[in-house]
């Protein structure tokens, strides 16, 4: 089964997906939101188009492990979502996977406009693929 990956933002909300046997995690693009609508829509379209039988969304918890403003919005977004699709929703804890996709993309030589561009669905990346190896995997 795939399962999507999503690293939520109040501006972006970048996308990860897997492959069927669940071994390979890849990014797959970032949204620019506008509407709430917009977004919506468009999620449920990469969903039908991927073949997705499930969703991670990260949950950008404090350092300390508590709730922020932004973990209750991803939770919000992660509630509105399940009520318009049946797939089963994880929350997954996020703390640090920017510094991490950011590490990465150095890794990878991405600089400037580029870097900027793959971040949010790096990071989406390294959300679902944590989430595998933490053996939630269907």
């Amino acid at each position: 089964m795939r399962v999507l990956g999503i690293d939520f933002g109040l501006k972006r909300v970048g996308l990860a997906v897997c492959d069927q046997t669940q071994t390979l995690v890849s990014p797959l693009k970032t949204l620019e939101r506008t509407t709430r609508n917009a977004l919506f829509d468009e999620l449920l379209e990469i969903i039908v188009q991927e073949s997705v039988g499930a969703i991670v969304v990260g949950l950008p918890l404090s350092l300390e492990g508590e709730d922020t403003l932004t973990t209750r919005q991803a939770r919000n977004f992660a509630e509105s979502l399940g009520r318009r699709t049946d797939l089963p929703i994880h929350l997954m804890d996020e703390r640090l996977t920017s510094a991490q996709a950011e590490e990465e993309l150095n890794a990878a030589g991405l600089r400037g406009k580029k870097r900027k561009q793959a971040l949010d669905s790096q990071a989406a990346t390294i959300i679902l693929r944590s989430w595998l190896e933490n053996g939630h995997s269907s």
